[in-house]
This record gives C-alpha cells, sequence and structure tokens, in this order.
C-alpha cells in the first residue's frame, strides 16, 4: 500500500512539472535561453 502512495505522489509530481514546462515552451521562456529568448536568434522557437 505504501509503494502505491509513494508511486502516485511521484507521479503526480513529475507530471505537475512536465506541465509546467510545456506551458512556459509555449509562452516562449526555455531553459536553454535563460528567458530570454529574444537573445538566442531564435533557437528557442523551433517550429
Amino acid at each position: 500500500m505504501g509503494t502505491f502512495i509513494v508511486g502516485s505522489i511521484l507521479l503526480i509530481l513529475v507530471g505537475s512539472i512536465i506541465k509546467s514546462l510545456i506551458k512556459d515552451k509555449k509562452q516562449g521562456k526555455s531553459i536553454q535561453c535563460g528567458d530570454a529568448c529574444k537573445n538566442c536568434s531564435g533557437h528557442c522557437h523551433v517550429k
């Protein structure tokens, strides 16, 4: 039972992190550019 609870918590945590990364990427923020994609010659916006 404890394994199921810990696994569920980890799954929720990882899901929320991925959701946050996707949201940031859509808003033009990126880990590679340090939130300054206007200064990276468009490398953050791969279409």
